[in-house]
């Protein structure tokens, strides 16, 4: 049997800053497209399913994430996840430029949760709060610099 990653999908409370957040960071929005109907309800298990969705994708084509802002029924806060916490919790992205996806990323008002960390001369990474709580990881290869 073969298996291959489709995406990751992110519900989010504001599309439109989701959006902009990751095309500012660097993905490419593929489709847009608001989602409902008997095929929406089966296949995510809510009846009456209506979100706007928005399909994003890496430079390199392999990575995708879809993000999906629910009209009905209506969307439920939950307090931001933690780093600890068990279940799926951040995003990560290689960058060329840390410095320079920070700085996109405070254009956001997204920051580091505690700074920038150096493993080892290897990677410099971070962890911040993208639009709707999201965790976003961002590492810098330093052996490709």
């Amino acid at each position: 049997m073969g298996i291959a990653l489709e995406n990751v999908g992110i519900a989010v409370r504001d599309i439109e800053a989701a959006v902009a957040f990751f095309t500012d960071l660097g993905l490419a929005l593929v489709v847009r497209d608001t989602i409902s109907g008997e095929w929406a309800d089966t296949a995510v298990g809510l009846d009456g399913n209506r979100a706007k969705i928005a399909l994003l994708q890496t430079p390199d084509g392999l990575g995708r994430l879809e993000l999906f802002e629910y009209l009905h029924p209506e969307a439920v806060e939950s307090p931001p996840a933690q780093p600890n916490e068990i279940g799926m919790h951040r995003v990560a992205f290689s960058v060329d430029d840390i410095d320079e996806a920070l700085a996109v990323a405070a254009k956001h008002g997204c920051r580091p949760l505690r700074g920038v960390a150096d493993y080892e001369g290897v990677y410099r990474l971070t962890y911040l709060r993208g639009p709707s709580g999201i965790l976003v990881m961002l590492a810098q290869d330093l052996r490709k610099s």
